[in-house]
């Protein structure tokens, strides 16, 4: 025992000693790069957006990835691209915006927001010029609007339409022993499906089949607009799948204006901003276009919009994951919501929501919040991407909702999960055996767990049918709350919005057609009508929740990650897996609230 406790204690002594290494590390990494940023002098007259990565509603990076490797695992804001097109159509400084193109994951919402902001900045009479190599189908939509593409000779186009794959995973589980109980609400909240099936079901394929050409007849109109292509070529090009086709076919379709190798671009790209030959191109970044647009005088009498974000799964406390990623946390929320309404220098608020759903416990606990706040000031409800769900549930409290023409809305349905492992315990020898005093003392007692560790895995047996009876009727009262939430916030009656809920989707356009929505447009549309509901003249905005400061960020992500390698030092690998699934099943709510996309 002193051999192992001498070993143990050494081996916990090192890895705190490399941990301490790499927080030490880290903060010279850090305060280095703030620095280099903080002096470095933007005296570029283009713009550069980076139409490729992860384009998020806000910025975010994992931290210890940028302190050692620089670039990171980096997300772009959207509110900053938009901010900062913005300044740059304003501040005569600025010539023109370069597009650089490239593989971009963003929602359709969020690319069609950037081009209506390009759109804009071009009445400004400057340029819009767009250059790639590897191009994915959303950032040529966004860039279609430049005056002029630019394809690199050996470059890519991956235009060919949209389309949904899904994994149905019922053999699976029969294969490993496990039957998922499910229980639903809505004939077209195909969440569940994988679960249960092998094959998408009808109505499943009905509602993606309408979602996705209404999104696509968006990505055609825009780009037939902009670049003088009819409608019915774009859709053979679309089916010659031109990823693979010979690059020349970009000009000859008219995809694409030119072709040519970055340096030469850049050499055209100065003589279009009256730079000489001789000097080096250097670009403003977003962030320092961001610092111009940050400085500009507010009017003294202007009054404060608040933009509280809303991005991600639906949870309870954000610390019931041990290291989960972008949540909208119901605990962190409803403090968030109280201090807005609190607050007498917010006028208004407009809540922007890009999520896909969650807990649907969760999800009553905001949307009351926001309802409260909506008695005191104008809410208005701007939706990016996906609101269906819980997403759409949160938005339901808004005195407002303006959406996308894109985005994924409504799926107003509820759905629970029980699995039950009797088979996969027969096979491994668990036997059970216990008493209680009542019918269902031992309801969710029988579980199959591993030995020594006592790590609780799944339900060892399947639901009898008085229960099976008892957790449909939950899921049922879940969703006439869900219905009455959602009619008390449209004006609508519960039978109405019945007739389009039973968890079906719809793009914006159509959920503003069927009352689910106020109004078309984006983020700006969202604020002019939050200003005019508070009677604003001018106005300014201010973000929530507030953005921890970058070492704020980077000991928690630290920590975080300490505690995780501890857990794993401790438990091994399997050991932390299995840890990671305990804390999620004690933080499950039974009823979930989340859309199929």
């Amino acid at each position: 025992m002193k051999i192992f406790l001498k070993y143990f204690l050494a081996s916990a002594l090192g890895t705190f000693c490399a941990f301490a290494l790499v927080i030490i590390m880290a903060i010279i990494s850090i305060s280095a790069m703030l620095l280099a940023d903080s002096n470095q002098k933007n005296d570029s007259p283009i713009l550069r957006i980076n139409l490729s990565g992860i384009i998020s509603e806000k910025e975010s990076y994992d931290p210890l990835s940028l302190a050692f490797f620089k670039f990171g695992i980096k997300q772009q804001g959207l509110n900053d691209i938009l901010s900062a097109i913005e300044e740059a159509k304003y501040n005569s400084q600025y010539k023109g915006i370069y597009l650089n193109l490239g593989f971009v994951q963003a929602g359709i919402s969020a690319m069609q927001e950037i081009r209506n902001a390009l759109l804009k900045f071009k009445e400004s009479g400057k340029f819009v010029i767009a250059y790639g190599e590897m191009v994915s189908q959303r950032s040529y939509y966004a860039a279609s609007v430049a005056d002029k593409i630019i394809i690199n000779p050996l470059g890519m186009l991956d235009f060919k339409g949209l389309g949904s794959m899904r994994q149905y995973n019922k053999g699976i589980f029969e294969k490993m022993g496990i039957e998922m109980q499910v229980f639903k609400v809505g004939e077209y909240k195909s969440y569940v499906e994988p679960y249960i099936s092998s094959a998408m079901s009808d109505f499943d394929r009905e509602q993606r089949s309408v979602y996705l050409k209404a999104l696509w007849g968006e990505i055609l109109s825009g780009i037939s607009e902009s670049r003088d292509i009819p409608i019915d070529s774009l859709e053979r090009y679309a089916d010659e799948y031109l990823l693979f086709s010979n690059t020349e076919n970009l000009v000859k379709y008219k995809l694409a204006d030119s072709l040519a190798y970055r340096v030469d671009f850049e050499n055209s790209l100065k003589e279009m901003a009256g730079i000489k030959k001789e000097k080096e191109l250097k670009f403003a970044k977003v962030s320092d276009v961001l610092s111009d647009y940050m400085l500009r005088s507010v009017a003294k009498n202007a009054g404060k919009i608040a933009v509280l974000y809303a991005e991600g799964s639906i949870v309870g406390d954000e610390e019931a994951d041990l290291y989960s990623g972008s949540v909208i946390a119901a605990k962190t929320y409803l403090k968030e919501l109280k201090k807005l309404q609190e607050d007498s220098s917010v006028k208004a608020v407009v809540f922007r929501v890009n999520s896909g759903g969650g807990s649907a416990y969760a999800s009553d606990q905001i949307w009351h919040s926001i309802r409260e706040l909506s008695k005191v000031k104008p809410v208005v409800a701007s939706l990016g991407s996906h609101a269906a769900s819980g997403g759409y549930y949160i938005a339901c409290g808004a005195n407002k909702i303006v959406s996308s023409p894109t985005t994924l809305t409504g799926s107003i349905g509820i759905f629970g999960i029980f699995p039950s492992g009797e088979k996969l315990a027969s096979d491994v020898g668990a036997a059970y055996d216990g008493i209680g005093t009542n019918k269902n003392t031992l309801f969710g007692e029988q579980v199959l767990s591993i030995p020594f560790l006592e790590a609780g895995v799944l339900p060892a047996r399947p639901l009898s049918e008085s229960e099976h009876a008892m957790l449909q009727a939950f899921v049922e009262r879940g969703y006439s709350i869900f219905l009455s939430r959602c009619a008390e916030g449209r004006g609508k009656s519960v039978q109405a919005l019945d007739s389009i809920g039973r968890g079906r989707v719809w793009a914006g356009a159509k959920a503003v057609e069927i009352g689910l929505a106020d109004t078309l447009g984006g983020f700006e549309t969202a604020l002019e009508i939050a200003a005019t509901l508070a009677n604003l003249g001018d106005y300014y905005t201010e973000e929530f929740p507030k953005p921890k400061d970058p070492f704020e960020r980077f000991f928690g992500e630290m920590f975080g990650y300490a505690k995780l390698r501890t857990l794993e030092f401790i438990l091994g690998k399997d050991g932390l897996e299995t840890a990671k699934l305990l804390n999620a099943l004690s933080n499950h709510d039974y009823r979930q609230a989340i859309s199929i996309f």
